[in-house]
């Protein structure tokens, strides 16, 4: 196939294009472009979401997901960043970055994308690597680029607009002794085709897509790998951050709380004892006193439990903000989620999707927070071991963290979600005076259950 960044049209004229929009003339191999990047060719582009423009010849859309039916998978964003409300039809704004990051980071075990297609570079893409030239990445290019860049990892990343050749030094993609190795990603800026420089327009490559590596083989790092380009940027977005996502809708929102909770012990029989229990590189700690969390403590509350994976559960909060305030928690007893091993976040990750997808069915949204300090057990994500933090997770993608360094109030996000600007109910910030009669709880849970039920992985597996 043929992938085209940059401004496909370019100087063609008009009768020039007639000959292939009427079939006159055919395109040899199948042939996927990006976008207008400009007001004067948007004329070319009739649908927003993609369509075939001539035969062989297939406009991608504004952005997306193209899979092969080999399995590789390409990211692409069409136009130019634009800041103007509303956007123009050749440009992308933040939305459009955070709902093609969404699209992707929502989906279990998401590792990266083999090829990620934007027309202009990713503002930044220059540091710690080789120089470009004469262009300074600092000024040029686009910051959200950069930043969907960041968040996709792809392990070819193709850009034009600025008239050079730039082939990056391949970067990392995981922080070296504190995450685990991922693939490294590569980055090709493209001169425009037939400059009379001749600077290289084409590049031609061989891929096997991620999905049928061999995982030891996919994250193998080449000598001259250097540092993530976009670590600084991505840091400071990360600060400037707001709890704000489009179209609110405070009445539909969902907390999964996990401060405190109950469960029960995950059932076995003599074909399940060998492998019930999850694989960990180290016996999680036991709990120094009584922990409401863990599963073979006297305190748990069983008939508020309405999911068992194979390393975590799912229960109802002990006197929720709402009715459907429910809580994951792992089944061995962990401090936080930087403690887990890796099965057990892949589970964690699995009961985020499914309760995504749950909620979303009843036209609702969620909110997602974690509170590690002074707390025994497991809340949820972010940090080194053994570091205070705060940390919350919208379903539109959008992520907060805050490193907690001196004192913290304990009940933060709850009071924060119960306050009149938010869900309106102050009155159930206090947990301990929502409770309610034991029947009443296991009644709840039970319904939840039955709503939840499609949606369980733990049932279908």
């Amino acid at each position: 196939m043929l992938l085209c960044v940059g401004n496909f049209f370019g100087s063609t004229s008009d009768a020039e294009w007639e000959e292939y929009r009427t079939g006159f003339k055919k395109a040899p191999i199948p042939t996927y472009v990006l976008g207008a990047n400009d007001q004067d060719t948007v004329s070319y582009f009739p649908d927003v979401s993609g369509c075939e423009l001539a035969e062989n010849i297939t406009y991608l859309g504004r952005r997306g997901i193209f899979s092969g039916t080999s399995g590789l998978q390409i990211a692409y964003l069409s136009g130019t960043e634009s800041q103007d409300e509303p956007t123009p039809a050749y440009s992308f704004s933040s939305k459009d970055v955070t709902e093609l990051k969404t699209s992707l980071l929502s989906t279990p075990k998401f590792k990266g994308v083999d090829i990620l297609l934007t027309s202009p570079w990713p503002r930044d893409v220059g540091n710690f690597g080789n120089s470009p030239g004469e262009i300074d990445t600092k000024k040029c290019g686009s910051a959200l680029v950069s930043n969907l860049a960041a968040s996709l990892k792809p392990r070819y990343h193709f850009a034009a607009l600025e008239k050079a050749y730039y082939e990056r030094l391949p970067y990392r993609n995981h922080i070296v002794l504190q995450e685990t190795p991922q693939h490294v990603s590569r980055f090709i800026a493209l001169a425009d085709v037939g400059n009379t420089s001749k600077k290289k327009y084409l590049y031609a490559f061989s891929i096997v897509p991620m999905s049928l590596m061999d995982p030891a083989e996919l994250v193998k790092q080449p000598q001259d790998v250097t540092e993530n380009p976009y670590r600084k940027l991505r840091k400071e977005a990360h600060k400037a951050k707001t709890l704000v996502c489009a179209e609110e809708e405070p009445a539909c929102q969902f907390f999964f709380d996990l401060n405190k909770n109950q469960g029960m012990k995950r059932p076995s029989d003599g074909k399940e004892r060998g492998n019930s229990q999850p694989k960990q590189a180290k016996k999680p700690p036991q709990p120094t006193g009584p922990c409401w969390f863990c599963l073979a403590s006297p305190e748990v509350e069983k008939h508020l439990v309405v999911s068992i994976g194979t390393h975590c559960y799912l229960a109802l909060a002990k006197g929720g903000l709402l009715p459907d305030h429910v809580l994951i928690l792992p089944i061995g007893h962990y401090q936080s989620v930087v403690d887990l091993s890796s099965e057990v976040v892949e589970e964690v990750t699995k009961y985020k999707s499914a309760l995504k997808e749950f909620f979303r069915s009843k036209g609702k949204r969620y909110v997602l927070f974690e509170r590690n300090y002074r707390s025994q057990h497991l809340q949820l994500q972010v940090a080194q071991p053994g570091t205070p933090y705060f940390y919350v997770e919208l379903d539109t993608g959008e992520k907060l963290f805050h490193r907690i360094r001196k004192s913290f109030p304990l009940q933060f996000g709850r009071e924060v979600l119960a306050s009149a600007a938010l869900l309106g109910l102050p009155h159930r910030a206090d947990w301990r005076q929502c409770t309610a009669a034991r029947p009443e709880e296991a009644a709840a849970a039970q319904a939840f259950r039955r709503d939840f039920q499609p949606f369980d992985f733990a049932l279908q597996a």
